[in-house]
C-alpha cells in the first residue's frame, strides 16, 4: 500500500510539476538583504549572457525616447498581457530592422509609424523589419500587443500559492535583465527613456508605479479599475515597476515631497516603525548630497517573499514583507539600514546609473555608503565606523583574500555575478578612502558635481573620477588603479617599538600580500596616534613600498600607540606591540573602532589580563558596539575565565547586546549549567533573543530542554519565529526524538509557516529521520510539497527528498532533474540523485552510463525540436 502512494505521489508530481514552474521561475524565499553585513547574495538577479566575457554595453542604434504600457495583469491565471508601445529616434544611420529583447513572449501583433513587412519571435527577442528604413533622427513608434505566463519578472502572490487572500498582489522586478520577460524592450542599463503606465486590475486593488498618478477610473465593460502613471523623467528600463494588489498606506511627507508606505492588509499594523525615518533620511541626503530629491514622490511598498531586500524602483521602491517588524524586538529589528539603502538608489542608481554591470559599484557602493553616513547623522560617527568595520571584517577580508577580481570587472558571464561584495561594501569602502583624503566638504563638492553633470543619464567610473580630480586639483589614477581596477587589498604587518634613550617610536611596516598582474602594491597614507602624557601625538608616512621603515620623535613614553586612528583605510592588519598597549587603546581609544580592534587583539592574547579588559569593555563602554564584540570575543576565547566573565556580566538594557551576549553564553557545551541556561530562556520576553536562547539550546538533550524545545514548537510569535528557531535547534540537535513533532508541524504548515520556514521544516524532517519505515511516512510528507507554487518549497522538498535516502524518490527527483525549465530546481534535483547514489547500494557502471546516456539523448532531441520548430515558423513564412 504504501509503495502505491509513493507511485501516486510520484504521477502527481510529474504531471504537476510542469505546471507550476511555468507560472515563475524566480518566486524565491527571501535571502538576506542586499546592502546588509552577512551576505550580498542575490537570487533572481542574473541573466546568463554566455561565455567569459568581456561584456559591453551594447551599440544603442535608436534612441528610445518613450515606453508606454498598457497591461492586464491576470490574478487566478497568473498571466499578463497588453500593449507595449516604444516611441524612437534613429541613430547615426537609418534602420530598417529594430530588435527587441522578449522572453517567451506570446506576440499577437505589430503596428508601427512605418509600416512593417513583417516581424519574427524567437524565445529570447522580437525582430520588426520596416517596410522602408527609417531615416537618421526621425521619430517613429512601434505598438506591440503581447501576453505571457512570465517566467521572471512579473510576480503573482495569491492565495493558491499559499499566500492570505487579502494579501493578494503582483509586481515587477526589472534588474538586471528580467524586463525583456514580461514585455518587449531594449533590457540594458545604457538606455535612459520616459515611461508610462496604464494598468488595470479589479475596482477595489491598488496600482503604484513610477512618477505621478495622472488619474484613475472604472470601465462600465469589465468593472476593471484603470490606473494611469507617467514617469516624465528618463529613467533605464530595468527600473519600471509596476506594483499591484491589495495594500493598506501609510502617508507622510519630506518637505513638499509626497512619502507612501504600502503594506499587506494582514501585517499593517506593524508597519509605521519600520518606515518612521524615511522623513528624516530623505532631508538628510539632499543636505549631504547638495542635490535635491530629484523625482515627484518616494513611495515604498512590501513584497511577501520578495526575491531580496529591497529594489530601488524610480519613486517607488519595494521591499521584502520582512522588513516589518514587531516593538517586541526592542532595537534588534529595524527598517532603517534598508530604507536607508534604497533612497540613496535614488540618486545613485535612478538619476545617474551605471552604463554596464561592471561599473555597479556606482549604483551599490554609494547606496551602501550613504547608508552608514546616516546612522553616523543620527547615531554619531562612531556608528559609521561601526557600519564599515562590520563590512570589511565580515564581508570584504574575508572574500577578498583570494578574490582576483577587481571591481570594475567585465569577465562576467552573469550580470548577478557583479552583486556581490564588490560592489556593496568594498565600493562602499572606495568612498570612504576617498572622503577621508579629500576632506569631508571637497568630497561632498565632488559629488554634486557628478550628480549634476551627469544628471538622468548613465555614468562609468572615469566620469566619478573625472568629478573628483576636477574638485580637487588632484590626480587619482593611482588610487582607482589599486582599489577599484585591480583586486584586493593590503595586507599589512606593522611593528612598534619605542627607544627610551632617544625617545623614539620605531615602526616597521611591511605589505605582506602576494603582487602581480591582478593585484598592485598598494600606496596610502598611514597615520599613527601616539598619547604622550595626555597629549596626543599624530604623524602620518606614505607608503609606497613592499617594506617601510621610519622613527617617529616622541616627547616621552607613550601610553596609547594607534595605527589608523580614525579608521581610513580598508586592509587586513596585523600589528606587533605590547598587550600593555591593547589595554590602553581598549580603554582610552577616542573612537569605538579602535577600541574593538583593540578587543580583537586581546582576544587572541587570552591572558588573564585581556579577558579582564575585555569584560570591563563589555560592562561599561558607550557604545553598544564594543558592547557586542566584547560579548563575542569573550564567547571565542571559551575559557574558564572568559565563560566566567560572561555569566557575570549582569543583564544589558540593550537588545543588541543582550542578544551577543546570549549568543556567546550558549556557545559552548556546559552541562553543569543546563538549569541556569534554561531559566535564562525562560525569563526573555524578546522573541529574537529566545530564538537565540533555543538555537542555542541544541546541544543538551536533558528531558527539561527537550521539553522546552517542543513547546517552543507550539508556540506563536510574530513570522513563526520561536517555532522556526526550535526546529534549527532541533536539526542542530540530530535526534530522531523530535522527528513525530515535526511531521504533526509539516500538517499545519500551510497555514503557519513562512516560506523559508516551510523549507526548513520539510528538510529538518527528512535530516533526522532515521529508521526506514519513518523515513517512508516522511517520504509521503515531504513529496506533494513539490507541487507547492512556490518554487523556493519545491526546491525544499526536493532537497529534503535527497536527504531522505530513499531509493523510492529517484523517479519523482529524476524528473525534476530531466524536465525542469528552472535551472535551480533542476539543479538541486541533480545533487539530491547523487546523494541516494552515494547513500545506496552500489550500481553497475554500465546501467550508470547507460542512464547518462539516455539524458543526453533526450536533451539533444529536445534541442533538435526547438530547432526544426523554429526552422518551419521560418519556411511558412517564407512561403506566405
Amino acid at each position: 500500500m504504501k509503495s502505491f502512494q509513493i507511485l501516486v505521489v510520484a504521477a502527481v508530481v510529474m504531471t504537476a510539476a510542469a505546471a507550476s514552474q511555468s507560472i515563475a521561475w524566480a518566486e524565491e524565499a527571501l535571502c538576506t538583504c542586499r546592502y546588509c553585513e552577512s551576505t550580498v547574495v542575490r537570487l533572481g538577479f542574473g541573466v546568463d549572457l554566455g561565455g567569459d566575457g568581456p561584456h559591453y554595453a551594447p551599440i544603442r542604434k535608436v534612441d528610445v525616447q518613450h515606453i508606454k504600457l498598457d497591461i492586464t495583469p491576470d490574478f487566478q491565471a497568473r498571466t499578463v498581457g497588453g500593449t507595449t508601445t516604444i516611441r524612437f529616434v534613429p541613430l547615426r544611420k537609418p534602420i530598417d530592422v529594430l530588435k527587441l529583447d522578449a522572453v517567451d513572449l506570446s506576440i499577437t501583433s505589430v503596428e508601427a509609424s512605418t509600416p512593417v513587412s513583417e516581424f519574427d519571435s524567437t524565445n529570447s527577442d522580437l525582430t520588426i523589419a520596416f517596410a522602408e528604413p527609417i531615416p537618421v533622427g526621425q521619430e517613429s513608434w512601434v505598438k506591440i500587443e503581447h501576453h505571457c505566463q512570465p517566467q521572471g519578472g512579473f510576480y503573482f502572490r495569491t492565495a493558491e500559492m499559499g499566500y492570505p487572500e487579502e494579501d493578494t498582489h503582483c509586481w515587477t522586478q526589472g534588474e538586471s535583465h528580467y524586463a525583456r520577460q514580461w514585455f518587449p524592450c531594449f533590457d540594458y542599463p545604457n538606455e535612459k527613456s520616459t515611461t508610462e503606465v496604464i494598468c488595470h486590475v479589479p475596482s477595489d486593488m491598488t496600482v503604484i508605479s513610477n512618477g505621478r498618478n495622472l488619474g484613475e477610473s472604472i470601465d462600465p465593460r469589465t468593472n476593471l479599475k484603470s490606473v494611469h502613471w507617467l514617469q516624465d523623467k528618463p529613467h533605464v528600463n530595468y527600473l519600471i515597476c509596476v506594483v499591484a494588489g491589495y495594500f493598506d498606506k501609510l502617508e507622510d511627507t519630506a518637505g513638499k515631497i509626497p512619502l507612501g508606505f504600502y503594506s499587506q492588509p494582514t501585517l499593517s499594523q506593524h508597519a509605521a516603525a519600520s518606515f518612521q525615518d524615511t522623513a528624516s533620511i530623505m532631508d538628510f541626503y539632499q543636505k549631504e548630497i547638495g542635490v535635491a530629491y530629484p523625482w515627484h514622490k518616494y513611495d515604498q511598498a512590501t513584497i511577501r517573499d520578495f526575491i531580496a531586500g529591497g529594489m530601488e524602483n524610480t519613486t517607488i521602491t519595494t521591499l521584502t514583507h520582512n522588513t516589518i517588524f514587531t516593538p517586541a524586538t526592542e532595537n534588534i529589528r529595524s527598517s532603517r539600514g534598508l530604507d536607508a539603502h534604497e533612497l540613496a538608489h535614488q540618486w545613485f542608481g535612478d538619476y545617474v546609473t551605471c552604463e554596464d554591470w561592471s561599473h555597479l559599484w556606482l549604483n551599490e557602493g554609494f547606496a551602501t555608503y550613504y547608508t552608514h553616513l546616516y546612522e553616523g547623522e543620527k547615531f554619531g560617527r562612531d556608528a559609521t565606523l561601526y557600519g564599515l568595520y562590520r563590512d570589511a571584517t565580515n564581508r570584504v577580508l574575508r572574500n577578498g583574500a583570494n578574490d582576483k577580481r577587481p571591481i570594475v570587472w567585465k569577465k562576467y558571464s552573469n550580470a548577478g555575478d557583479q552583486f556581490d561584495y564588490r560592489a556593496y561594501p568594498k565600493g562602499s569602502w572606495v568612498l570612504h578612502m576617498l572622503r577621508s583624503q579629500l576632506g569631508e566638504d571637497m568630497f561632498r563638492d565632488a559629488i554634486q558635481s557628478y550628480l549634476k553633470e551627469h544628471a538622468l543619464t548613465t555614468v562609468t567610473t572615469p566620469e566619478l573620477q573625472a568629478a573628483i580630480e576636477e574638485t580637487s586639483g588632484r590626480t587619482f589614477d593611482r588610487f582607482f588603479d589599486q582599489w577599484v581596477y585591480h583586486a584586493r587589498h593590503p595586507d599589512l604587518k606593522i611593528r612598534y617599538r619605542y627607544d627610551p634613550k632617544l625617545s623614539l617610536a620605531h615602526i616597521t611596516f611591511e605589505q605582506t600580500h602576494k603582487v602581480d598582474d591582478d593585484v598592485m602594491l598598494f600606496n596610502f597614507p598611514a597615520t599613527f596616534a601616539f598619547l604622550c602624557d595626555g597629549e596626543l601625538v599624530l604623524h602620518t608616512e606614505d607608503i609606497t613600498q613592499a617594506k617601510h621603515e621610519f622613527y617617529v620623535s616622541l616627547p616621552s613614553k607613550p601610553e596609547m600607540v594607534q595605527f589608523d586612528p580614525e579608521y581610513t583605510l580598508l586592509a587586513k592588519v596585523d600589528f606587533d606591540k605590547p598587550e600593555a598597549l591593547w589595554v590602553s587603546e581598549l580603554a582610552s581609544a577616542e573612537r569605538a573602532t579602535g577600541r574593538i580592534l583593540a578587543i580583537e587583539a586581546l582576544a587572541k592574547k587570552k591572558s588573564d589580563k585581556a579577558i579582564d579588559a575585555i569584560q570591563a569593555a563589555l560592562e561599561t563602554d558607550p557604545f553598544y558596539g564594543v558592547r557586542v564584540e566584547a560579548a563575542e570575543a569573550l564567547g571565542k576565547i571559551n575559557s574558564d575565565k572568559s565563560r566566567a566573565a560572561l555569566r557575570k556580566t549582569a543583564t544589558p538594557n540593550d537588545a543588541r547586546v543582550r542578544l551577543a551576549l546570549v549568543k556567546a553564553t550558549v556557545g559552548d557545551y556546559q552541562p553543569e549549567e543546563v538549569v541556569a541556561l534554561l531559566e535564562g530562556a525562560q525569563a526573555e520576553k524578546n522573541p529574537a533573543i529566545v530564538a537565540a536562547w533555543i538555537e542555542g539550546l541544541a546541544k543538551y538533550s536533558d528531558e527539561p530542554i527537550t521539553q522546552y524545545l517542543r513547546a517552543s514548537l507550539e508556540k506563536e510569535s510574530f513570522r513563526n519565529e520561536i517555532a522556526e528557531a526550535a526546529i534549527e535547534a532541533m536539526r542542530k540537535s540530530g535526534s530522531s526524538q523530535y522527528v513525530p513533532d515535526l511531521s504533526h508541524q509539516v500538517k499545519l504548515a500551510s497555514d503557519r509557516y513562512t516560506t523559508r520556514g516551510l523549507t526548513k521544516l520539510l528538510k529538518t524532517l527528512a535530516t533526522l529521520s532515521d529508521e526506514k519505515e519513518e523515513k517512508q511516512q516522511s517520504l509521503q510528507q515531504i513529496a506533494p510539497h513539490l507541487n507547492d507554487a512556490r518554487v523556493a518549497v519545491q526546491k525544499g522538498a526536493i532537497e529534503a527528498l535527497g536527504q531522505l535516502g530513499l531509493e523510492q524518490a529517484r523517479p519523482i527527483l529524476q524528473a525534476y532533474a530531466d524536465a525542469s525549465h528552472n535551472k535551480d530546481l533542476a539543479k538541486a534535483a541533480e545533487s539530491a540523485l547523487a546523494a541516494l547514489t552515494k547513500d545506496s547500494t552500489p550500481q553497475p557502471t554500465e546501467l550508470i552510463e547507460l542512464r547518462k546516456q539516455m539524458q543526453d539523448l533526450e536533451k539533444s532531441n529536445d534541442t533538435l525540436k526547438k530547432k526544426l520548430d523554429e526552422l518551419g515558423k521560418k519556411l511558412e513564412a517564407t512561403e506566405e
